[in-house]
């Protein structure tokens, strides 16, 4: 279990504990509060996120609450650097916050033993069908509760679609090959991409995962668990050795300039501007920061064009991302209490569409008026969303495949080589066991 891998020398934790009061936070109360309840009936609720977009919306609910619950203050910690090492070096010192957050999927396993069980909660019954699955455990427990609900698809500049010919998104490799000539006729960058950063490459793969499942007629979850098993090889599949290296090859041929030298950032830029006609490895929390740059963008979402299948062109729906209230907190009650008002209360509906301006993850939850969430909802209307596979799967793994493929576009790695170590790194960080 997790309890086991969290030991660290004395000195590094101490190390990390300093490095972690230097990070961003946004606290609601005095310096002085102390985790727990006090004489006088106050409770102090310690959150630390690494959600800093969220920064604004949190602060929203936390002020709101008060009104609700005078007696409770919750401070807010943020902190997106080296987020990982600080959190397991705070549960390794004995000093697990209140509330902390992990990826969903494989980490709800990774963290259960500091995780208090929800499952019976009315947050848990408030969730989506969808969302509820990724935060469960493999013993049946409700373990998280999700920042938000997310899309990830391929997202294109409307205008220049209409510019280049394209009547329609492309769903097969081969529609996709004709709508790159057409952009290219125009004199449009058909992509803009982040390769700097280490997690847009999962949100590309998972894609492809689920093409490579269908395809071997099971599910996303067991072929990943063939591949943590060392029981198959990438080669096996065609949409992972063949159709996937493809794409990455054709996006960096055909995509914005120093892929290795643009983060997420320099992409939403790069889109926004109209530099180029879709963005790569991306979902929906980026609505936002596209609308800013240009206010008249008109976006559009679509399937990755995985096979020759238009079937398989599916755009991804569900949670990622999950909160814990710390089993052992000694505010567990009071701060199970708060999340049970946000996931049910008019208030908590409406927050998520209309503050957070996110996919809300609760049943009966107005969508935001956005692009993305929109076109999501008339998508689903006749299309079936595919499977969250990133989820089946540790972070550990994910960021180390993205440093491999950032090996193979930088070309200090063949295509083999990459698919050998993805392989290896898959056996060596993709479970928690």
């Amino acid at each position: 279990m997790f309890k086991k891998m969290m030991v660290l020398p004395i000195t590094l934790v101490l190390s990390l504990s300093m490095l972690a009061a230097c990070g961003n936070s946004t606290d609601t109360t005095d310096k002085g509060a102390s985790s727990g309840g006090s004489t006088d009936g106050a409770v102090t609720i310690n959150m630390f996120t690494a959600s800093p977009e969220y920064t604004d919306a949190f602060n929203a609910y936390i002020e709101e609450y008060k009104k609700v619950k005078p007696n409770v203050t919750i401070n807010l910690e943020i902190m997106q650097a080296d987020y990982n090492t600080i959190l397991k070096s705070r549960i390794a010192a004995g000093s697990t916050p209140d509330v902390f957050q992990t990826t969903a999927g494989g980490d709800i396993d990774t963290y259960a033993d500091y995780s208090a069980d929800l499952t019976n909660e009315p947050l848990a019954a408030a969730m989506t069908d969808a969302v509820r699955t990724n935060m469960t455990s493999t013993d049946g427990k409700v373990l998280g509760l999700p920042v938000k609900g997310n899309l990830f698809a391929l997202i294109y500049n409307k205008e220049l679609f209409a510019k280049a010919g394209i009547t329609e998104p492309p769903k097969t490799i081969a529609e996709m090959d004709e709508a790159i000539k057409k952009l290219e006729a125009k004199g449009i960058k058909p992509f803009a991409n982040a390769y700097k950063e280490w997690w847009v490459w999962k949100h590309i793969f998972q894609h492809y995962v689920d093409a490579a499942a269908l395809d071997a007629g099971m599910s996303s979850k067991d072929l990943v668990n063939k591949f943590i098993a060392g029981e198959t090889t990438i080669k096996e599949y065609p949409a992972l050795y063949n159709n996937f290296f493809a794409f990455i090859d054709t996006t960096v041929q055909y995509g914005t300039d120093k892929p290795l030298e643009r983060d997420s950032n320099a992409e939403v830029s790069d889109f926004a501007s109209g530099k180029a006609a879709m963005m790569t490895g991306k979902g929906a929390w980026d609505e936002e920061a596209i609308i800013k740059i240009n206010p008249d963008f008109k976006m559009g979402i679509m399937g990755y064009p995985v096979s020759d299948k238009a079937d398989q062109s599916m755009i991804i729906t569900g949670a990622d991302q999950a909160l814990r209230i710390n089993a052992d907190s000694p505010v567990a009650k009071e701060t199970i209490e708060f999340f049970n008002w946000l996931y049910t209360s008019d208030y908590g509906k409406n927050w998520f569409s209309q503050v957070a301006k996110v996919i809300p993850p609760i049943k009966d939850a107005p969508l935001p008026d956005l692009q993305m969430p929109k076109e999501m909802e008339e998508i689903l209307k006749t299309e079936k969303s595919g499977d969250l596979s990133v989820n089946y799967s540790l972070d550990t793994f994910h960021q180390k495949f993205g440093e491999i493929m950032q090996a193979y576009i930088g070309k200090s790695k063949t295509k083999d080589q990459a698919v050998e170590e993805i392989q290896q790194a898959w056996i060596q960080l993709g479970s928690a066991q």
